[in-house]
């Protein structure tokens, strides 16, 4: 139990929040998109949030600076957080765009906004749970894409509903946070999502 809980930990990482509502909405959508607007966004967005956070983890490990992967103390879950929003700012401005699409710009927008709230609340000592930021942004997201184009994603919904509380579980299990912080966390990313409805919805 404890090797699938620590794997459900690592599979739905914050890492690959941003890639993963990035590649759902080229699923969903019944807009036609090209292969090179497609690969125009899917690349660059895997490079700046998956490739490059892995590479400063790394510089940050050897520094001393952070443990783990998964950031434990406030002091360590700034810098993560502090990269993050960077990485989305780029994209806002260099990646989206060149193949402006409002759907997944708002999506950015939201993950911003979620760790934004999350960094400011660090400095008051509240610590949230990037884990379930991130389920909340990516559920939020799906629901609203789901409303925008009208179309039936029920299953997908529900199986990613059933993974929010799976991460949840796992975090628990392995004391990471406490549920206040789990709840907390949840409420931040799908909050900033919804906060962006009004925009593209």
């Amino acid at each position: 139990m404890q090797v699938l809980l620590r794997f459900i930990s690592y599979l739905f990482h914050p890492l690959f929040i941003p890639i993963g509502g990035t590649v759902a909405y080229f699923l969903v959508t019944p807009k036609f998109n090209s292969l090179e607007l497609q690969s125009g966004n899917i690349l660059p967005i895997f490079i700046l949030t998956v490739i490059i956070p892995i590479i400063f983890y790394f510089i940050l490990r050897n520094m001393g600076l952070i443990k783990t992967i998964f950031a434990d103390t406030l002091a360590e879950r700034k810098y993560p957080l502090y990269l993050s929003m960077i990485i989305y700012l780029m994209i806002l401005y260099k990646v989206i765009p060149l193949n402006y699409i409002n759907e997944l710009y708002y999506f950015f927008v939201g993950l911003l906004i979620g760790s934004f709230a999350t960094l400011i609340m660090l400095f008051f000592k509240v610590k949230s749970s990037i884990h379930m930021l991130g389920m909340g942004s990516i559920l939020a997201y799906l629901i609203g894409l789901s409303i925008h184009f009208e179309i039936n994603i029920t299953l997908a919904i529900s199986l990613l509903t059933l993974f929010c509380g799976m991460v949840a579980t796992s975090r628990l299990y392995m004391k990471a946070h406490t549920p206040t912080e789990l709840i907390l966390g949840f409420l931040l990313g799908s909050c900033a999502q919804l906060f962006t409805y009004k925009y593209w919805l």
